[in-house]
């Protein structure tokens, strides 16, 4: 491991971290914590709402601040990090994406659920035209095989992606999984490999550091735990322990610590940690964004959270689907 090189970290609280925060951002967080991350040269931050752009919605929660102002604002605070937005096709649109490239977005991480990478090519094409650094996200990757993945990665990879994800959404893959999965992509493409993973099974550093071992060389971190469910993996953290093995990535460690402490703890409505529905989601392999919702269902119909995530993960629902989580409440409710 001691021997990896060009790893480059992507900050993604200002977006996975949207979620937690009820989609509340302000221009000042925004402002702030851009500008204090660009000091620790951090490469990549992604900005936008929870679910990408588009996302301010009653479906998926309303964003307290328009998300191109947010964009704008993480731009002027950053002379040395790119911004990154992420986009899901069919929640934002082709105009969102040139607006976000107008107002000096550099990446687009164009995310799709595992199986429908399909949707993503003339997203993909856009960006690539529009000069934007391209991801390709296959999010819920727990839910297939690795043959089934290597298919879908390649389409992405066609459509002229610069690097694809595997996106542990759920935060339910065990460590040797991703691994067979960072494996299986390796070998199968050309372009650079990235791991997005969640902390509800209390695997994400593990899991990151397994991805790495097979050859991912984009790595996501949310500062100070501060993504969907119970997390990602800690960026800060990360940056240790990277630091620790001598691995390098460019991003100053004290001032990555001072930036947890002294700006985002105290965004934070609660701290981050693993509590009975994160872990819940870990093992049901639920998306991480349902926390809330699922939450909210539950007071709502006097049932028990655990309950209706369990009963998502065994219906499959997927991003998308966050109407289902009243349905599912109600019918537990009338049992």
């Amino acid at each position: 491991m001691s021997n990896q090189t060009g790893i480059k970290i992507t900050e993604v609280a200002l977006r996975d971290g949207s979620h937690a925060v009820s989609h509340q951002y302000t221009v000042d967080q925004v402002t702030k914590t851009v500008g204090a991350l660009n000091e620790a040269r951090v490469p990549y931050i992604e900005v936008s709402h929870g679910d990408g752009l588009g996302g301010s919605s009653l479906q998926y929660g309303l964003s307290k601040t328009d998300e191109m102002k947010l964009i704008e604002a993480a731009v002027s605070a950053a002379d040395f990090s790119k911004i990154a937005v992420l986009l899901l096709p069919g929640i934002g649109i082709i105009e969102d994406l040139k607006e976000a490239a107008k107002l000096g977005a550099k990446m687009a991480r164009v995310a799709t659920h595992v199986t429908e990478a399909d949707i993503s090519k003339q997203h993909i094409e856009t960006a690539k035209e529009l000069g934007m650094e391209t991801v390709g996200f296959l999010m819920m990757s727990h839910m297939v095989s690795s043959e089934k993945l290597v298919e879908q990665a390649k389409l992405m990879e066609s459509y002229g992606a610069d690097t694809v994800y595997v996106v542990d959404s759920a935060g339910a893959l065990l460590p040797h999984e991703v691994k067979e999965r960072i494996r299986a992509l390796r070998q199968a493409l050309t372009v650079e490999i990235g791991f997005h993973g969640h902390n509800n099974l209390s695997l994400a550093m593990g899991n990151t550091l397994a991805a790495m071992e097979e050859g991912a060389t984009r790595l996501d971190g949310s500062i100070r735990c501060l993504g969907a469910g119970a997390g990602n993996t800690q960026t800060e953290v990360l940056v240790t322990v990277l630091e620790k093995i001598g691995i390098p990535t460019g991003i100053d460690l004290y001032k990555i610590m001072d930036v947890a402490e002294d700006i985002v703890a105290p965004i934070l409505p609660k701290p981050q940690e693993i509590g009975r529905d994160s872990l819940t989601m870990g093992y049901a392999g639920v998306y991480s964004s349902f926390l809330l919702h699922a939450n909210r269902a539950a007071e709502k119909f006097s049932v028990d959270s655990r309950d209706i995530l369990v009963e998502l993960g065994e219906r499959k629902i997927v991003g998308g689907q966050e109407d289902m989580i009243i349905d599912v409440a109600a019918e537990l409710a009338k049992k």
